[in-house]
């Protein structure tokens, strides 16, 4: 395969304000270095602090003078995401990017503090509540960017609305499928909702392919055993590769909004960033509206657009 667009691509991002959620380790530390490494100012939204303050030590290690800063923030407890956004609004002017990227990968079933299944919870919910608060720091900042982390898993999936918290049984793949087409969807519908009401902000789907993350511990957030380190290892590009699609949404100036960014290698799993035109085949208006009207329901957010 021919080298294609790496992080050395970027345009310049000094000076924009950037939250990275999940960005403690795996591909959101490297699309949070990355950033750091071309001047933006990048919050790390993390749960773990102790790990947060770790991260950032690490990136200005790297990068002298980088502005790094770890902000505590629970994707699945509600309390938490609102506490994260009126500490980020006090505190800042306008938000250039904002990437949806934490989320966790088939874990046993279990309920968010919501009360919500926790993946369906965590990696869509928490990410639209936090969206719908920020909105208005993202329409402070010119051209600004909403970045969410979709998965393969996303093109086989289902969503569905008659069993969201797994009451009436629970696959945990299945559901992690779900929760990741709830990503693409509702990155797709913002795009058209913001593109509707005439506002600057471009809303980006993307995915890492298989990328070699602490993902596959399963939410244990313990090493993945040995067969499951060979198996990736094998099947998978490392972190900073995987990233790169995030990183292009996050920056590339041909973004227009409404795209789907994933790897240019065979079944999408390895390689640099392109548009994946199977997001025209995935989106569908009517589910997706539901499943917004079901979100701003459970959530309690409901989007400013005007």
């Amino acid at each position: 395969m021919s080298a294609g667009w790496t992080k050395d691509s970027m345009t310049d991002v000094s000076g924009q304000v950037v939250i990275v959620t999940g960005a403690n380790s795996g591909l959101g530390f490297e699309t949070a270095a990355a950033l750091a490494e071309r001047k933006a100012k990048v919050v790390l939204a993390v749960r773990n602090m102790e790990k947060g303050r770790e991260a950032a030590g690490k990136i200005k290690s790297a990068y002298p003078g980088a502005h790094v800063a770890p902000m505590q923030l629970d994707l699945g407890d509600l309390n938490s995401v609102r506490a994260f956004a009126a500490d980020f609004i006090n505190q800042y002017e306008a938000l250039s990017i904002l990437i949806n990227n934490a989320g966790i990968m088939i874990p046993p079933h279990r309920l968010t503090k919501d009360g919500f299944e926790s993946q369906f919870g965590g990696n869509h919910l928490g990410h639209f509540a936090l969206t719908g608060l920020l909105l208005p720091k993202l329409k402070a900042a010119p051209n600004a960017r909403v970045v969410t982390v979709s998965s393969i898993a996303a093109h086989n999936a289902a969503i569905d609305f008659n069993n969201l918290d797994g009451a009436k049984g629970y696959s945990a793949i299945k559901f992690y499928g779900q929760s990741k087409l709830a990503n693409l969807m509702f990155a797709r519908e913002l795009h058209n909702r913001l593109n509707s009401n005439h506002i600057d902000v471009a809303s980006v789907a993307c995915h890492p392919g298989i990328s070699n993350t602490n993902l596959f511990s399963f939410g244990s957030g313990k090493q993945a055993n040995a067969f499951m380190r060979m198996l990736t290892g094998l099947l998978s590009q490392p972190a900073h590769m995987g990233a790169l699609p995030t990183l292009y949404a996050a920056t590339a100036p041909t973004i227009k909004g409404g795209e789907y960014i994933g790897p240019d290698g065979r079944g999408g799993r390895k390689g640099y960033p392109k548009s994946a035109e199977i997001i025209n085949k995935l989106y569908d208006a009517e589910i997706s509206n539901r499943l917004w009207n079901i979100s701003e329901s459970l959530t309690g957010v409901s989007y400013k657009f005007d």
